[in-house]
């Protein structure tokens, strides 16, 4: 990735912070955009998107610079959760969501990412498999704010009517969460539960 060739002398604890305060400033412009200027829905998503980037990249970095080792994998994933708490979360208390969906979605994302872990801490190793990854989240994040923006300022459209429910764009983006990550949480125990229930035999 010639971006990580770039920045190869750049601390990967750094990037890893940089992806961290772009994922607050993300919350703050999801969070305002309801309440005050509409226009910083396109700037949630680029700086998503530019969070979303530095996350990925930190890790290439560290290790073509020779600095890859657990304590940054745990500052990584460290910052990830607390990246995933700050945008979803913001969403969640913004005008743009029920509160209840939004607490219900961020279970959901927390979760998953715990099951990931709670299976290399077993021994099992690092679980990626699943619905709803930390990929699918960004591109998710990433493409709902620009569609929420386009409905209200070409169509002053706020919220689909599905005749029993009026939902924002960032609400269906929520309840997926909620379903589909709260799905793929148990997916991951059962199959760590399967994994465990092998070595017990041995």
């Amino acid at each position: 990735m010639p971006a990580a060739r770039a920045m190869q002398n750049i601390d990967p604890n750094v990037i890893s912070a940089g992806a961290l305060v772009l994922a607050f400033l993300s919350g703050v412009t999801v969070y305002y955009g309801y309440w005050h200027w509409q226009l910083l829905l396109p700037a949630t998503a680029l700086l998503v998107l530019l969070s979303g980037y530095l996350d990925a990249v930190d890790g290439k970095v560290a290790r073509l610079a020779g600095k890859a080792c657990k304590r940054g994998d745990f500052i990584d994933h460290v910052f990830d959760r607390y990246a995933d708490i700050l945008m979803i979360g913001a969403v969640a208390i913004s005008g743009w969501c029920n509160i209840y969906l939004g607490m219900l979605a961020l279970i959901g994302v927390l979760m998953t990412s715990y099951m990931g872990t709670q299976a290399q801490a077993l021994g099992i190793g690092r679980m990626y498999a699943g619905l709803l990854g930390r990929a699918d989240r960004i591109v998710l994040m990433f493409v709902v704010p620009l569609i929420q923006f386009l409905s209200i300022w070409l169509f002053d459209v706020w919220s689909l009517d599905l005749v029993i429910v009026k939902l924002t764009w960032f609400e269906v983006m929520m309840l997926w969460f909620a379903l589909i990550g709260n799905l793929t949480a148990v997916q991951r125990a059962l199959y760590t539960w399967k994994a465990l229930g092998q070595e017990c035999k041995q």
